[in-house]
């Protein structure tokens, strides 16, 4: 008797302990599932002041590491040329053309966030730690960049551009860091596409 009594709380814990692993595993699915939808850093992203476009910056990812690129220059400041070189810039960028210049990098993404990362200063060739984080809707990216900690730093909000914004791209631009969007990224189009394809020859 007492052995068919401990027979059925042995099934009644074993049923317990699979629901219990059932409902693990679909919270875990459900969060995956979170994550995988929400929206990236990926794309074409546009910084203004007072109003009026200063620079398009172009956000890839590679290896799971994300990296801004300067890929677009409005009205450069007077007595600037929009085709200048990083000429105080001190590591690997050191005068690269600040069109194209990887000026973010580093950032490994958590959900709507980014850390990790750095960003340059291509005015003084300073390098900054910096964060970034992105709206739930995907219309908005905030960048902070700081030293030491975060709350010693200055954040900026960028706007989020339409995919076919691509097309106003140099095709340099496009040849240096397009290659590094994976699947479901935004399109580049076909026609911008075969000029870096002709460039990168």
């Amino acid at each position: 008797m007492a052995d068919h009594k401990t027979l059925i709380g042995d099934l009644r814990m074993g049923r317990y302990l699979m629901l219990l692993m059932t409902a693990g595993f679909a919270l875990l699915a459900a969060a995956q599932t979170s994550a995988a939808g929400d929206p990236t850093a990926l794309g074409l992203w546009q910084k203004s002041e007072n109003g009026k476009p200063v620079i398009w910056v172009l956000m890839t990812e590679r290896n799971g590491v994300y990296e801004g690129a300067i890929a677009k220059i409005f009205a450069p400041p007077p007595g600037e040329d929009a085709g200048r070189l990083c000429t105080k810039c001190q590591d690997d960028r050191k005068n690269a053309p600040i069109l194209g210049l990887s000026f973010i990098r580093g950032m490994k993404r958590n959900g709507l966030n980014y850390e990790e990362g750095n960003i340059l200063d291509p005015r003084d060739g300073k390098v900054y730690d910096a964060l970034m984080s992105v709206s739930p809707d995907g219309q908005t990216l905030t960048l902070r960049g700081y030293l030491g900690i975060p709350l010693f730093g200055m954040s900026e909000t960028w706007t989020k551009l339409p995919d076919n914004a691509m097309a106003q791209l140099d095709p340099t631009v496009i040849a240096k860091h397009g290659a590094r969007r994976p699947a479901g990224s935004a399109r580049i189009p076909t026609d911008v596409r075969a000029q870096s394809d002709l460039i990168a020859r």
